[in-house]
């Protein structure tokens, strides 16, 4: 049974990212299932740290994109909104170059909080980075339109 509460069209999300920093960081949502959605963000001078490797804080951004992005998909947005309210990351591999793929899959859909896991994974589907966020969902007063 699927989660989603809009429909999943990646053209549509992926339109989000004009001028945002997902667009700096070339983060695009690439696929989604039922209760998951899936993105991807290179890994380049964009996303290294100084000693050439994946920095960790461009790993949170894809999380950190992947489940707000999931969460938003599962309310309503007449009435609501998801925020961040705590993410945390541990990182596991390093990565120079190539493609990282997080994989946001849903722990918690409350009325007031959600809980997503981020698996990003290398291209050989090594695990580099394990996340948790957790979301508030908000009325639409609260952060406007």
């Amino acid at each position: 049974m699927s989660i989603w509460k809009q429909d999943i069209d990646l053209e549509h999300i992926n339109s989000w990212r004009a001028n945002t920093l997902l667009e700096s960081l070339d983060i695009r949502v690439t696929a989604a299932g039922d209760n998951w959605l899936q993105g991807t963000m290179p890994v380049d001078h964009r996303t290294h740290q100084p000693y050439g490797l994946l920095h960790g804080g461009a790993s949170v951004a894809l999380a950190e994109t992947l489940g707000s992005v999931a969460a938003m998909l599962t309310l309503d947005p007449a009435r609501e909104r998801a925020v961040g309210l705590d993410i945390n990351a541990n990182h596991v591999r390093g990565v120079r170059e190539g493609i990282v793929t997080g994989t946001a899959k849903a722990l918690h859909l409350g009325r007031s909080t959600q809980v997503w896991e981020i698996r990003i994974e290398n291209e050989a589907g090594q695990l580099v980075c394990m996340s948790r966020l957790t979301m508030a969902v908000v009325p639409v007063a609260v952060v406007g339109k």
